[in-house]
């Protein structure tokens, strides 16, 4: 059936609405000056030029990189068995462990940064591992939710008692039967956390600020200093995550072909 004229309407409309700003923000990171013309006055590639130049940007880059994939590798090897095993052998627990995990939404980050300085600010703990570990806790539901669905779209329980009868132990049945199957829902919960992660600024400035300088924190620095490298910078980060997007997507479709 022949979809209705003001459906592509109304998509072309929210296209605009997401698009536009980036649009904007790509031009003025090529642009020379742009203050009185509807276009940018002419383009240059200098601002990329002196931000991949910058050393502080690039080990900006490599920390924030680092501590991302750090706490979402550390919140996969942890939850994934633990979400599996609850699902499957304590159900009577899941309300409630689920009930636990979302309230994590529910602490401002500001919040939980006074209460983690407090905490441990006198620990001798440094605190680029108390950043990761509140990374960990910040991206739990996302990768709960995104594992839970995965394993109850599998049926995980009948695939792990036929691997069972086959002679299969437990940890081999979920190594090589549950995880190739649940590998997409973990991938796109992987990239969502990962993707929050990188983003984020307001821990990663209260707990280490400037002593451990990320992307997020060079950037807030750059946006007074100049609005090109500033807008040159959100386009790389934006360009990341495509390229990670892709990548996940590709992943994900061999996965679900060799299945």
């Amino acid at each position: 059936m022949k979809k209705p004229f003001y459906h592509y309407i109304t998509i072309g409309i929210v296209l605009l609405y997401l698009l536009i700003p980036l649009l904007g923000t790509s031009l003025y990171s090529f642009a020379t000056s742009w203050h009185k013309t509807i276009l940018p006055e002419g383009f240059t590639i200098k601002w990329y030029v002196e931000l991949f130049g910058d050393l502080r940007f690039l080990k900006s880059l490599g920390r924030s990189l680092i501590m991302s994939l750090g706490a979402t590798i550390l919140t996969l090897v942890i939850m994934v068995p633990a979400i599996f095993s609850i699902v499957l052998y304590a159900p009577k627990l899941e309300k409630m462990i689920q009930s636990l995990i979302v309230m994590t939404y529910a602490m401002p980050g500001i919040i939980l940064a006074v209460g983690l300085i407090r905490a441990y600010s006198t620990s001798g703990i440094s605190m680029v591992f108390i950043t990761i570990g509140a990374y960990f806790v910040g991206i739990l539901p996302y990768m709960y939710q995104g594992t839970r669905n995965s394993l109850r779209n599998i049926n995980a329980e009948s695939l792990m008692e036929a691997a069972e009868i086959l002679g299969a132990s437990r940890y081999t049945a979920f190594q090589k039967v549950i995880v190739p199957n649940i590998m997409s829902g973990i991938l796109v919960s992987s990239l969502l956390s990962f993707s929050i992660l990188f983003g984020e600024f307001v821990l990663i400035n209260l707990l280490v600020g400037g002593h451990f300088e990320t992307v997020q924190i060079y950037l807030f620095q750059k946006l007074s200093q100049s609005g090109h490298i500033a807008s040159a910078i959100v386009v790389c980060y934006f360009l990341l995550i495509s390229i990670l997007s892709v990548i996940m997507i590709k992943m994900t479709r061999k996965k679900k072909e060799s299945v």
